[in-house]
């Protein structure tokens, strides 16, 4: 108990220490942001862009699909260009043909070596320039480089407008045309895209070779190249990996670990008999699979967008459900069906752990449970109708889709779904509370389970902090709190509770082990995981210590992956450890997928792009969704279906279990898995990321790279692993209405003794 005191102090300190100095990161990352102008003029005293457009232009970029469509700063999708990339490498191309033209009355190309080599150098002085005067708040340009700006200006008003001239390019980069048919919000658009590229390559004050962006994207024409650091702490953070890798393995071979108990000869709970609150769960998993089979949908046309820009086989898709909804439905579905999995079973074990049902538990847990289903529905629908009939800025930011990856959702149904997930943390803790209260081997279990939960609730706080107008820079800064700390972090730490929580009820493993080794856990996991923040920032107007701090500490994310291996074996050999524990055979397995995919898809594909120099090169390209796919569903997916798996065994009739149908479901999801990253997504991914080293970013995301033969080849490619995966889904579907009918017609054969004890 006194190790486990300590245990909990340092954790403690941990977050607090790690939490300042991701607070004091992000107070330098709003002083050192790149400047947003005022006016953009020429030395000639044209205004190329007024005040407000810069904010503008991102709002009705956003609007217009935002991260769905394309990305800046590398944070998108993938089909369209990096705009910051394609801007920047667009005006430099124009730029260059402005002066062969004045000087030499020819184009660029016909220039000799000796012309073409002085453009180039003045080309690099002229856009690394920092004209911006923080006085006046305004960025002037030369005359030739303004009327570069006015030729990309004219590019992408016609791109995002209707201009019939533009329709093979929106094709290839699955856009519908009127994008933004608001004349004021297509004259602004511009002035995001080109404030997003000057950022990328002007430098710093009192730096020379440094931009706010640290030189991303490669680009070699505008002197865009790795900064020095970014080698620097990729190497450093490779060998502090090693070495922390090197220092767990000792404490592991020094500490011996106490063995698991001899197991009981019987099911600990084959006597329970659910509360009210706990059937009440059982509709949260009946959606968290329809959901799955929604987002599996959605995926299959998001990626046949990518070959197929406005049409799926032929049929104008596109113009009911674009390119930007169904990959917002796809990434958004994703969470939300993880995230109900893990809620849902956050309430199933609350009773069951304390024998107390409290009173009018089960009215709360249904209120919860319609109140999601609105908010789901409802983000839904206003998302697609915002995006199918252009509805503009406000509604998109309020109660549309906001644009931003896995954040999609508009404000009040962000505020709705933060109340939700504040009553279901009150749900949760009324019924621990008893168990809470009462001294027990497992209370510091019971603990961990409910902080990680508190964590949950209010650190959704942070999806509220950035207004339609915060600067660019720090939405990203708070969004990444969202996504890498609230889905990758705090929700990993619940569910890695919970399922030694529920190992020790099973009498599987020791309570007194299961308590010091999670707290144990989470220090390992939060010490790197709360800075490694950082990492998904190093090239967002960040300041360059962000590089530093965010390689050294993402790479001791890493580190616990390293003795997974022995956990997955010691999981399988308690499948094993008595008959009847071969009940919660698929759930075991499931967790020990999670093992295996936590290796593979958030270790090894995520270290491969996870240092500064490899993400310089491949940040935005097919290697991230290699890695997101892998690790997304892989670790949080079958985690989320190994608990739902566990819970429907408690709320199910038992001659109704079929594992004829969980064993097709299993190797299904996990084989097809496999087949869609290392078939598809993993080659094209290398492939970009030789385009992105040998000529830039700007050409690894050119439909020149994006629909070449070799690309449109890896989608489809997809498709065999995609009809593996989902016929996964769909036996894991059957199953579930198996459990329904099969229960109704066997009501006899009900095993049911003992009973929880209500309130």
């Amino acid at each position: 108990m006194h190790a486990t005191r300590k245990l909990w102090t340092w954790l403690a300190v941990i977050c607090a220490l790690s939490f300042a100095v991701l607070g004091w990161v992000g107070t330098e990352i709003y002083l050192s942001a790149p400047p947003i102008p005022q006016h953009v003029v020429s030395s000639k005293g044209t205004v190329l862009f007024s005040e407000g457009q810069v904010q503008r232009g991102q709002e009705a970029w956003l609007a217009a699909g935002g991260q769905q469509l394309g990305s800046v700063w590398g944070h998108g999708s993938y089909v369209a260009p990096d705009w910051s990339a394609d801007w920047l490498h667009r005006e430099a191309l124009a730029l260059q043909e402005v002066w062969a033209q004045r000087d030499f009355a020819k184009p660029f190309a016909q220039l000799n070596s000796g012309q073409q080599a002085d453009i180039a150098a003045r080309l690099k002085a002229e856009m690394r320039h920092n004209s911006y005067d923080a006085k006046t708040g305004t960025i002037t340009l030369s005359p030739e480089r303004a009327e570069a700006v006015q030729q990309v200006v004219a590019h992408y008003t016609q791109l995002f407008g209707s201009d019939p001239s533009m329709d093979k390019l929106r094709e290839q980069y699955a856009m519908n045309a009127g994008s933004l048919p608001d004349a004021a919000d297509l004259q602004a658009l511009p002035a995001f895209i080109f404030w997003s590229a000057w950022s990328a390559a002007t430098d710093r004050p009192g730096e020379e070779g440094l931009s706010y962006t640290s030189n991303w994207p490669h680009d070699e024409l505008v002197g865009n190249t790795p900064t020095v650091g970014a080698g620097i702490w990729s190497i450093a953070s490779v060998i502090f990996m090693i070495a922390a890798i090197a220092g767990m393995i000792f404490y592991h071979s020094t500490h011996q670990e106490e063995s698991d108990p001899k197991p009981p000869k019987a099911d600990p709970l084959f006597d329970l008999k659910p509360t009210p609150s706990m059937k009440a769960t059982r509709k949260y998993f009946y959606v968290v699979i329809g959901l799955i089979l929604a987002q599996i949908g959605m995926g299959v046309i998001t990626a046949h967008y990518a070959v197929e820009g406005q049409s799926f086989f032929g049929f104008p898709l596109a113009q009911i459900l674009p390119f930007t909804v169904s990959r917002t439905i796809h990434t958004q579905f994703a969470v939300l069906w993880i995230a109900t999995a893990w809620l849902a079973t956050g309430l199933y074990i609350a009773p069951a752990i304390s024998g107390h049902e409290p009173k009018y538990q089960k009215l709360g847990v249904d209120v919860l449970f319609y109140a999601l289903l609105f908010i789901v529905v409802g983000s839904t629908a206003f998302g697609w109708l915002g995006s199918l009939q252009h509805k503009g800025n406000e509604f998109a930011f309020w109660i549309g889709n906001q644009g931003l990856e896995f954040t999609s959702m508009g404000r009040v149904w962000q505020i709705l779904l933060f109340v939700g997930l504040l009553f279901w943390v009150t749900l949760l803790g009324r019924g621990l509370m008893p168990a809470l209260k009462t001294p027990s081997e497992s209370r510091g279990l019971i603990a961990m389970v409910f902080l990680a939960a508190m964590c949950i609730g209010g650190f959704y706080a942070t999806s509220l902090t950035w207004g339609p107008h915060t600067h660019y820079s720090m939405i990203e800064y708070w969004r990444w709190w969202l996504v890498h700390l609230w889905v990758e972090g705090f929700f990993e730490v619940f569910a890695t509770a919970v399922i030694a929580l529920l190992f020790t009820r099973l009498g599987l493993i020791r309570a007194a082990t299961a308590n010091s080794a999670i707290v144990l856990e989470t220090i390992v996991f939060l010490f790197g995981g709360i800075l490694g923040t950082l990492h998904h920032l190093y090239f967002t107007g960040t300041p360059t210590f962000v590089i530093a701090i965010g390689a050294m500490f993402s790479a001791l994310e890493v580190v616990p992956l390293a003795m997974i291996g022995v956990e997955a074996y010691r999981n399988y050999q308690r499948s094993k450890a008595a008959p009847w524990v071969q009940a919660y055979k698929w759930s075991i397995l499931c967790f020990i997928a999670v093992g295996f995919w936590n290796v593979v898809g958030a270790g090894l594909l995520g270290f491969s792009i996870n240092t500064p120099i490899a993400l310089y090169y491949m940040q935005g390209l097919n290697m991230t969704a290699a890695h997101g796919h892998a690790a997304l569903f892989g670790v949080y997916g079958m985690l989320g279906i190994g608990l739902l798996l566990f819970c429907l065994r408690g709320l199910s009739n038992r001659l109704a279990w079929s594992d004829r149908l969980l064993a097709p479901m299993f190797w299904s999801l996990n084989i097809g898995l496999a087949m869609m990253v290392f078939i598809s997504l993993v080659p094209a991914g290398i492939y970009q990321a030789w385009a992105s080293i040998s000529k830039g970013m700007w050409f690894a995301r050119s439909p020149e790279v994006v629909h070449s033969q070799f690309m449109e080849t890896m989608v489809w490619l997809r498709v065999p692993g995609d009809i593996v995966f989902s016929v996964g889904a769909l036996f894991l579907a059957w199953f579930a209405v198996r459990l329904l009918t099969g229960g109704k017609s066997k009501q006899g054969a009900r095993v049911v003794v003992g009973q929880v004890k209500n309130a």
